[in-house]
């Protein structure tokens, strides 16, 4: 069964390893994935990641795509498309969508079978994303299906964004604590630190 989760912040995606709920075997591997982190720091947001997993008994790796070149690099996209838990970290949607549109990374990502997305990243794994710009949406990468995810933004942007998207579709603001699971099918709420909305009222998944 494919298994996306999308968190609110990293600290969300802490409480979901520290949960006993988090079903991840001994032995697992786990990679992490720093484009999205590539003008924040990549090396330090992968560290932070991969702290969060010290308690598990498992291995983690972090690759270092952070551009077109290295995106088609064969190893990376092997290390994606094998790796038990595939890790996105948080960063620039933006970024991350220009450098995985159309590369072998990209492709892996999308075939991954368990993916978690940390933060503003999530957005570009829908048909449509948040530009996080000016809050318009946008052209995503459409690896996964159904929702448009989004993250706490100003009230003015956020208005914006609803009112662009209309009623006919579903989109999901993740809080700091938020998560939401897709199981391939259908999205749904983890943690109640979601918001979810067609237009200007508020839905349920």
């Amino acid at each position: 069964m494919r298994e996306t989760m999308a968190v609110g912040s990293l600290g969300a995606l802490g409480d979901l390893v520290a949960s006993d709920a988090f079903d991840l075997e001994s032995g697992s591997d786990v990679v992490v994935v720093a484009t999205a982190a590539a003008f924040v720091g990549a090396e330090r947001a992968t560290l932070d990641v991969a702290e969060l997993f010290a308690s598990r008994d498992v291995a983690v790796e972090a690759l270092m795509n952070i551009d077109r070149h290295s995106s088609d690099e064969p190893y990376f996209a092997r290390r994606v498309r094998e790796a038990d838990l595939v890790v996105l970290v948080d960063g620039s949607p933006l970024h991350a969508k220009s450098v995985w549109h159309g590369s072998a990374v990209g492709e892996a990502i999308r075939d991954t079978v368990r993916l978690v997305a940390v933060g503003s990243v999530a957005s570009v794994l829908g048909a449509t994303m948040i530009d996080p710009r000016g809050g318009a949406p946008t052209t995503g990468l459409g690896y996964r299906d159904g929702l448009v995810i989004g993250v706490v933004e100003s009230p003015e942007k956020l208005t914006r964004t609803r009112a662009l998207l209309g009623p006919n579709v579903t989109f999901a603001l993740l809080g700091p604590r938020g998560v939401v699971r897709y199981d391939g099918e259908r999205w749904r709420v983890v943690s109640g630190d979601v918001i979810v909305t067609r237009g200007e009222d508020v839905v349920g998944l």
